[in-house]
């Protein structure tokens, strides 16, 4: 949800901010519409793998000649081991080397990843695939944070929804480029992976013309000079124990451990975990996230199994994934639209789409027909991009963007744990070793008990919600308005002499952006305590 004017005007935008300079005239103008359109267009070209949809096959198939077993429980499960272990590494490296380098890290990846696809042929080539390939995972961070640090906060909200559009259609234009080289062109998957390496290393020259930005977001934060825009959140943090303003430098270095970065804002996460809208969503992002991926990793070995065709040109990998794409979007715009309650009615809609995800995951592990299987996965990524929006708003309004991207960046690294953890007992052929069509009941069974802990979550907090009289509804504009905008209207008032008509809990609101409001909820917003 976009901020009001005047929270826009009060609040001072976290991400890393590009060097001060004068307002911006026609050919800065000129300039930005430059970088906005090498920007967007390096997030297109990178996403053009047409061969990626059907690297399954390939490998299952008379190129590569590796078993269902080799490629189900040996080769697929190093994706999830790698990506574990390179997820924390390359996060912290991305913001500490400034973006670029691992930007150029991705790219060389990638490249390493297909140049193995064609030219090995043991099943030790294919498992260093799969370590490169978690680098390019763990490395696409360093593109959604790096665009924010070459552009002026007035037009972060643009440049995002520019951005992700690329994003999106890249991958919809790799995946039907594919599918109609396959079906129509009747190209061998070989030449496809050849076409795809290609469009690589053309990604990677326009890596090499990156500008490489002066700031990040964490590492390489530069102080504003006096007179300048007041500092970002984490410089105005309440100081660590022992600390004063002009201290000396001297300090133990228990103090100093006490003080850094990190550490300060893990003690204010733990202070912001008390909010139960924040908990809900995170945890619906680290336990349907794993799920999630989980599915999106084994489906394809699925479709071999359900329909072990010879016929490469009826092979519609690519199509579904263009179809899934191109639903996902549009059920991601959809999902700003719509206007509910989102406190109170939160886990009964997770829950319900939970349960329809266990639904359309047992319908791929029941059907024979492939159409069946392709239309299922479909709705299933639709369903799950749903609510990636809704649960980043509800995250983020409740957090500063410097505590925002650390929340992020643990879920994700608890669901990749989780879905290791899976992976291991499920996947391994040294856990249980499961076929693929084993694997998917075992991930029905998962969703469905996920839906019934929303279910029950949902029926708990509607009854207490009404048991202690809070059904009295407030205005729904009021309902949506991010948290953010409301400290900057409690900030207004502050500044307009109108103290007294704020509750007590209120009180502990800072100005501008220093201070995250760490004590209880306004008593005005009650439903976010249901």
């Amino acid at each position: 949800m976009a901020p009001s004017s005047q929270a826009e005007k009060k609040l001072v935008p976290l991400e890393p901010q590009p060097e001060p300079g004068p307002e911006p005239g026609q050919d800065e103008l000129q300039s930005w519409q430059w970088l906005v359109f090498f920007l967007c267009f390096y997030g297109f070209m990178a996403q053009m793998r047409p061969g990626e949809s059907f690297t399954t096959p390939y490998l299952l198939g008379p190129d590569k000649n590796f078993t269902k077993e080799q490629v189900t429980n040996e080769i697929m499960p190093v994706l999830s081991y790698s990506y574990l272990a390179v997820l924390v590494p390359i996060f912290l490296l991305t913001d500490y080397l400034r973006y670029k380098p691992v930007l150029l890290l991705q790219s060389l990846s990638y490249i390493a990843v297909w140049l193995l696809l064609l030219f090995g042929d043991s099943l030790l080539h294919m498992q260093f695939m799969e370590f490169f390939y978690s680098l390019t995972m763990a490395s696409r961070i360093a593109y959604s944070s790096y665009i924010f640090s070459l552009v002026r906060p007035a037009q972060y909200q643009r440049m995002a929804g520019y951005s992700r559009t690329a994003v999106l259609l890249g991958v919809f234009t790799s995946s039907v480029l594919g599918q109609l080289l396959v079906t129509v062109g009747r190209f061998s998957f070989t030449t496809l992976h050849y076409i795809s390496l290609a469009f690589l290393t053309f990604s990677l020259v326009l890596t090499i013309f990156l500008k490489r930005p002066k700031r990040s977001l964490f590492f390489n934060r530069i102080k504003p000079a006096h007179g300048d825009a007041s500092p970002s959140e984490l410089d105005q943090m309440h100081p660590g124990p022992g600390q004063s303003t002009g201290k000396e430098l001297s300090r133990t270095l228990l103090v100093g451990w006490w003080d850094c970065i990190l550490v300060r804002m893990l003690r204010e996460l733990g202070d912001s975990l008390r909010l139960p809208q924040l908990r809900l969503w995170s945890l619906w992002w680290i336990f349907n996230s794993a799920g999630y991926y989980l599915i999106v990793f084994y489906v394809h070995i699925l479709w071999n199994v359900v329909d072990p065709t010879k016929d490469t040109t009826k092979v519609y990998n690519g199509g579904t994934d263009a179809a899934s794409t191109l639903l996902g979007a549009i059920t991601a715009f959809a999902a700003g639209f719509v206007k509910i309650r989102w406190a109170l009615w939160a886990k009964l809609i997770i829950g319900g789409v939970t349960a329809v995800q266990g639904g359309l995951v047992y319908l791929m592990y029941s059907t024979s027909s492939i159409w069946l299987c392709y239309v299922a996965f479909v709705l299933f990524r639709g369903f799950y991009q749903f609510l990636v929006p809704i649960a980043i708003f509800q995250i983020a309004s409740s957090l500063s963007k410097e505590l925002c991207a650390l929340v992020f960046g643990i879920n994700t690294f608890l669901a990749t744990v989780l879905k290791t953890i899976i992976t291991l007992i499920v996947s391994d052929k040294r856990g249980l070793g499961l076929l693929v069509r084993s694997q998917f009941l075992v991930y029905f069974m998962y969703f469905m008990v996920l839906s019934i802990a929303y279910f029950l979550g949902a029926v708990l907090g509607i009854l207490w919600h009404f048991r202690w009289g809070h059904h009295q509804p407030l205005p729904l504009a009021q309902e949506l308005k991010s948290p953010l905008e409301e400290k900057a209207t409690q900030v207004q008032s502050l500044q307009d002499g109108a103290l007294s008509s704020l509750q007590p809990e209120a009180t502990t609101l800072a100005l501008e952006d220093s201070v995250w409001a760490s004590g209880p909820v306004l008593k005005e917003q009650p439903e976010a305590k249901a």
